[in-house]
């Protein structure tokens, strides 16, 4: 498929001098579309804010985050990175996801991570749906401080679309986790509801202050979404939900560079900026700074699982009375893996979700002849 078809170029004016980080970016202007080889990631600005109608102007968010990112330093000599252009708001919200999809789908089987800027939240359901093409089921994480669950209708939006991703059929899901949500804005029975189908949930209060908690649960990713209202008004304030409690600009940053540094992690999106409410472009600096880190992550992988395989692992085995729990600590990063295995009689088709990534707190918890609650949500899954 040719996705240029989809692109309008970025405007000229917008790049930077080549000793920025300009120069690692093949851009999509006036002139030819850009050669993909040796590309690791690939911008894809969305110009539309169809999806939630009190933060229509994030269809200017391409152009402003560019104005910021493209003044930042070169990550690594030599590396490549591609600026597609932007995907500009089609006749109805199913043209521009249509778009999006067979955009983000065409990356990843070419190996390169699309990284969607701009629009409403909502369009994470077309990142998800690209994963249709791969013939694989995935694990979604978004950073939210809502769950955006709520009645299904006839038109997806921002407040709806996780509802759209759950009951869509194919079902590919396999594990959602959200990151940094405010108890506040939540019932409790969204919150049941997430426990009864073994989802997971990280409050704002688990997340800050101890943020590389959070690594695992980004290395586990396949696709993540991030709205920028999860981070703080005094931070971000560049959203027309902002809110005084959030994440802080540190702490966002560094959950982009966990998820850049994950071997499994192919696709991510950074919805819901309006600069409307940016008058002094924090938010686009701060978008541009998340933007970056991501990208140094992706040059920091250790080619861990799944790219390599597990007789490259130290083993450790430990018996409880009534399960034996496998863990695997990787030699390149010395970060941890457990082994959750498919139970007895079962058909197995979710062979990619066994190895889990999990944390030394979690050995520890073994140790101690505790099963950790991250393998017990998985096992639920596989029964």
């Amino acid at each position: 498929m040719d996705i240029s078809v989809f692109f309008k170029p970025v405007n000229s004016e917008l790049k930077g001098e080549n000793s920025t980080i300009s120069g690692n970016i093949r851009t999509h202007d006036s002139g030819d579309f850009p050669d993909f080889e040796g590309a690791k990631v690939a911008l894809i600005g969305v110009r539309s804010g169809r999806g939630n109608e009190v933060n229509r102007g994030t269809f200017k968010g391409p152009d402003a985050f560019r104005k910021e990112f493209y003044t930042l330093s070169i990550i690594q000599p030599g590396l490549i990175i591609l600026d597609l252009g932007d995907i500009e708001e089609g006749d109805s919200p199913s043209d521009t996801e249509y778009a999006l999809r067979e955009s983000c789908a065409f990356l990843m089987k070419e190996k390169i991570i699309p990284i969607v800027i701009g629009g409403s939240h909502d369009l994470s359901f077309a990142s998800y749906a690209a994963y249709e093409k791969m013939e694989q089921t995935v694990n979604l994480v978004t950073i939210d401080n809502k769950l955006d669950i709520s009645e299904v209708g006839e038109e997806r939006d921002a407040k709806n679309f996780l509802s759209h991703i759950i009951l869509h059929q194919p079902n590919i899901l396999f594990n959602y986790s959200n990151i940094g949500h405010q108890r506040s804005l939540i019932g409790e029975d969204l919150i049941n509801l997430i426990e009864k189908m073994y989802f997971d949930t990280y409050r704002l209060g688990e997340v800050s202050g101890n943020i590389r908690l959070m690594e695992p649960v980004l290395r586990n990713a396949d696709v993540l979404s991030f709205d920028l209202g999860a981070i703080r008004a005094s931070d971000s304030p560049g959203n027309a939900a902002a809110r005084p409690n959030g994440l802080n600009a540190q702490e966002a940053c560094q959950l982009c560079r966990y998820a850049g540094m994950s071997d499994r992690l192919s696709s991510i999106g950074f919805f819901e900026y309006n600069p409307e409410f940016d008058p002094r472009g924090f938010s686009a600096k701060l978008l541009a700074e998340m933007v970056w880190y991501f990208i140094e992550g992706v040059t920091l992988r250790k080619g861990d699982y799944p790219v390599c395989g597990l007789d490259e692992y130290f083993k450790y085995i430990i018996d409880l009375e009534q399960h034996q729990l496998v863990f695997y600590k990787s030699n390149r990063s010395d970060r941890w893996w457990m082994d959750v295995p498919y139970p007895a009689g079962k058909q197995n088709k979710y062979e990619r979700h066994h190895l889990v990534p999990c944390t030394y707190e979690d050995y520890q918890t073994a140790t101690n002849d505790e099963v950790p609650d991250r393998w017990w949500r998985t096992y639920q899954k596989l029964v």
